[in-house]
């Protein structure tokens, strides 16, 4: 099935699960854009992260415990900018709070998303692209899916992946 995003951030539909070709045909490129790579996720198998979303695991109304909610992916090279690519897998309709951050080498970092999706299955959004900041080395892209402010976001399960332009 051929993607047709509607323009670059939009939602989009019919991302064939699990593909690779889904990153590649909805991140339109600019005219002077160089060629994407996905990036792998650390400590995992990709490029493409599959995930629930988990409740904390400690005492009710606790932030304490760990979720599975980020997930970093490395930066293996220098690029000009970063894509992100989220899609929905779970066949209720669910809050999907997200935020994303570019990490540097120097400790620092900058949220490049933060905002709550509500997508179909099969649907989602790039975001991005996000070009890389003069001065600083992005060492990881942070992708975080879920909150302790959105409980009503447990259960329900995605997609993620990054990609780096050169």
């Amino acid at each position: 099935m051929l993607l047709r995003p509607s323009s670059p951030g939009r939602l989009w539909a019919g991302c064939l699960a699990g593909s690779l070709a889904c990153g590649a045909l909805l991140a339109p490129q600019p005219a002077s854009a160089g060629p994407c790579t996905f990036l792998q996720p650390i400590g995992g198998t990709g490029p493409i992260v599959k995930k629930r979303v988990q409740r904390p695991k400690g005492p009710i109304g606790s932030t304490i415990g760990r979720t599975n909610w980020n997930t970093d992916f490395a930066v293996d090279g220098s690029y000009s900018s970063y894509k992100l690519f989220f899609t929905a897998d779970s066949t209720d309709v669910g809050s999907y709070p997200i935020e994303a951050y570019l990490k540097f080498t120097d400790g620092s970092n900058l949220r490049v998303v933060n905002e709550t999706l509500k997508p179909a299955l099969g649907t989602g959004k790039m975001f991005g692209p996000f070009p890389a900041v003069q001065g600083k080395r992005v060492s990881q892209v942070n992708f975080k899916v879920g909150t302790a402010k959105e409980p009503g976001s447990t259960g329900f399960s995605y997609r993620i992946s990054v990609q780096g332009c050169r």
